[in-house]
């Protein structure tokens, strides 16, 4: 069976053998997406407000009975009489069924279909526990001497009007629900008694409970802006995860690629190198006549064709062999003491004559007294050498290429190779650095090469401790500088304040 195209969709890259994390990511991608767009009336929106508001109520849930024991001991010390008792015990059986319904809400969850009927019971259980406000409204004192009594009513009715819009502003209408009726009490009580005082106060009253809705109503709407925060805060959090589980899914699968590479590779070394060793072996015996004359001058540059095109078959193999060594780790150094200067110079010997041919200058500035490096020999001969080749190749005839050895400024040593090339535009100096990458005037050109060398530098480099740089301008060349640590001077020097 084929596979399907949301298992070949790179966008769908994650662990399919972990299902229980795949679709518990997904499902709250998709909750927090959807409380992102909702809006009040939202059922999902509204079971989180009646969460905040049980847990405001049942944490508040001794701040009434203590509101309310405060009051009836102050009345019965100025005389109200056991009136204020009863009604201390009136209104906290009124506060009972909010207390009831919101302990009810918290240690239950709450279905789609419970939220308008749980919003509807706390409005009913706030308009009960009102009715004990009532019961205060209409009490008097005509033995207790005061007169000023409505003023004192007035002004418990707004800390406890006050207390409940801070506390029960999750709820919308919870204020109004509980004192709509005991300010309309008080309200007719002033109308039957029109003394000064008791308008004024019953006009208070009627002042003070638009405000206090406007209070909760402003921290009803701050507390929407938080949730739809937090909302935006998981859906992040989210899709960080479905990003994780695809980076590690996709990290995962490189390394199983990478690992396959390398064993692929290193298979195929031997079986590729021991045919063309024959090949290359049989086809040099025949160039040179070794068993006697061919006789006949085309199949002699036939066996020649052979020979070069098996030499370079095997270039390629021992590059691609080194660029996975590299890339995998394996590449060991063999280290030892050696003159960065002497190597450089004997591979400039090396590349003389291909220099020559193309009618091309080596300019060589190397430092003689640089001390020894602790490195691998073998491999800064192929930085070196490589380096060369492609300056040679890239430079036009009768240019020239200089090739710099010194100190830097941190106290290592440097290897630069420059050309009077065409250059690389600065866009592709990364495409130039990775495996197999080759610029377009390299392209256009039609030289030859596998992109292979400068990444084998830069992982050789690497590998050294060692930095590697390239600087291009068009039509103005090339510089390559491979940058040697102070760690492997065996000889130190001290530091420079710049590049000799």
């Amino acid at each position: 069976m084929a596979p399907s195209r949301s298992n070949l969709t790179d966008k769908n890259i994650v662990d399919r053998t972990n299902v229980r994390r795949n679709s518990d990511v997904a499902r709250a991608v998709r909750k927090t997406r959807e409380q992102l767009a909702q809006q009040t009336g939202n059922p999902d929106f509204e079971r989180e407000l009646l969460k905040l508001h049980s847990q405001a109520m049942t944490g508040s849930a001794f701040a009434f009975p203590v509101l309310l024991i405060l009051i009836s001991t102050g009345g019965f010390i100025v005389g109200v009489g056991p009136e204020i008792l009863i009604w201390a015990i009136v209104a906290a059986l009124c506060y009972l069924p909010l207390s009831q319904i919101a302990r009810k809400v918290l240690a239950s969850e709450i279905d789609d279909g419970q939220v308008a009927s749980l919003r509807r019971n706390f409005l009913i259980s706030h308009a009960i526990s009102g009715l004990g406000w009532i019961y205060f409204a209409t009490m008097g004192c005509e033995t207790c001497g005061i007169d000023n009594i409505a003023t004192i009513k007035a002004v418990l009715l707004l800390i406890a009007m006050s207390a409940t819009a801070i506390i029960g502003y999750a709820l919308r209408g919870a204020l109004l629900a509980t004192f709509a009726a005991p300010v309309a009490v008080a309200v007719a009580l002033a109308a039957r008694d029109p003394e000064s005082s008791s308008v004024a106060m019953a006009a208070l009253l009627v002042a003070a409970l638009p405000f206090f809705v406007y209070i909760s109503s402003s921290l009803n709407k701050s507390t929407h802006a938080l949730l739809a925060f937090r909302s935006e805060k998981d859906w992040l959090i989210a899709e960080l995860e479905t990003a994780k589980s695809m980076s590690d899914e996709a990290r995962r699968r490189a390394e199983e690629a990478n690992l396959a590479k390398s064993r692929f590779l290193a298979s195929m070394s031997h079986e590729l190198r021991t045919p063309l060793n024959a090949i290359l072996g049989f086809s040099e015996v025949m160039t040179t006549e070794v068993l006697g004359p061919i006789g006949n001058e085309t199949y002699r540059d036939y066996a020649g064709d052979i020979h070069r095109s098996g030499q370079h078959l095997l270039d390629l193999i021992n590059e691609i062999l080194d660029l996975s060594r590299i890339e995998a780790g394996r590449y060991a150094l063999h280290e030892e003491s050696l003159s960065l200067a002497a190597t450089v110079e004997d591979c400039c010997h090396l590349v003389e004559l291909k220099a020559r041919a193309k009618d091309i200058r080596i300019i060589q500035e190397i430092d003689a007294r640089l001390p020894k490096l602790r490195a691998d020999e073998r491999a800064i001969r192929q930085i070196t050498l490589n380096l060369l080749a492609n300056a040679i190749k890239f430079t036009p005839a009768g240019g020239w290429v200089r090739v710099r050895v010194g100190w830097t400024a941190g106290g290592g040593q440097y290897l630069s190779v420059r050309d009077n090339g065409p250059g690389i535009p600065a866009e592709e100096i990364p495409i130039v650095l990775s495996s197999f990458g080759q610029g377009s005037i390299a392209i256009k050109n039609a030289e030859q090469g596998t992109g292979l060398g400068l990444p084998i530098v830069q992982g050789l480099v690497a590998i050294h401790g060692g930095e590697f740089e390239l600087h291009s301008k068009l039509r103005e060349g090339t510089e390559a500088i491979a940058i040697f640590p102070r760690a492997r001077v065996i000889e130190a020097m001290p530091a420079l304040d710049s590049v000799a």
